[in-house]
């Protein structure tokens, strides 16, 4: 999950689709206090932070965020239309881990994202449950209904990547990218080929994976 502190609506709906249209999970707020009511219900893989708030500057959310024991490692990139040389200083000195000054081209943002991801690895929650299908990255682990199911390093991270955006529809494409890191369009059937797979070897909770026709795949416990 992204976290996007923006008061500007057209530029927060154009970060949340790009976002979401990338394959990752993402919401939005206006103001800090939306925005720290939220961090108390789940804490996000990164945060995208506008500077001029109405409610509280940029700045003194980045010092609050670093200043607590579970917030501190989460990744920031200050979004902002402060562009000078010193503005970066201080943003980069508190504690931010990007910059990116507006208006910015959303390839680059979306290049950023995924870089500073790959770095810090996220705070992504390492057990993911879905329906009778539980997944620990850590101990490379997944259980159906509490019996261990062996997969294989492809297998497994095709389904944390569809675990990890349950209720979202992550097209062949974006698979192929993450899962893969190929966007070659031939391969896709690679995917079909594996998704095949992983439904058999998870049996009764296969039902997880769905097809959705001439887009790609999501995970959905709902009907299960």
């Amino acid at each position: 999950m992204i976290y996007i502190v923006e008061d500007d609506r057209n530029i927060q709906e154009i970060e949340l689709f790009a976002l979401k249209n990338s394959g990752y999970q993402a919401a939005g707020f206006e103001t800090a206090k939306a925005f720290y009511k939220a961090l108390g219900e789940r804490l996000p893989e990164l945060i995208l932070l506008d500077i001029m708030l109405p409610d509280e500057d940029g700045m003194s959310i980045l010092k609050r965020l670093r200043s607590r024991a579970d917030t501190r490692r989460i990744p920031v990139i200050l979004v902002t239309a402060k562009s000078t040389e010193i503005d970066k200083v201080k943003g980069l000195d508190g504690g931010a881990d990007d910059y990116i000054a507006k208006p910015f081209g959303v390839m680059e943002m979306i290049a950023r994202v995924k870089a500073l991801l790959r770095r810090s690895g996220g705070a992504e929650e390492s057990v993911l449950c879905c329906g009778s299908v539980t997944l620990d990255s850590e101990k490379r682990l997944v259980l159906v209904g509490g019996r261990p199911v062996e997969l294989t390093y492809k297998e497994f991270e095709l389904l944390r990547l569809l675990m990890k955006n349950h209720g979202i529809v992550i097209s062949r494409d974006v698979i192929m990218e993450r899962v893969w890191d190929s966007t070659f369009e031939g391969e896709s059937r690679t995917i079909d080929v594996h998704v095949r797979t992983l439904r058999q070897k998870l049996g009764t909770g296969g039902a997880l994976i769905k097809t959705i026709r001439n887009v790609g795949y999501m995970a959905d416990a709902g009907e299960i």
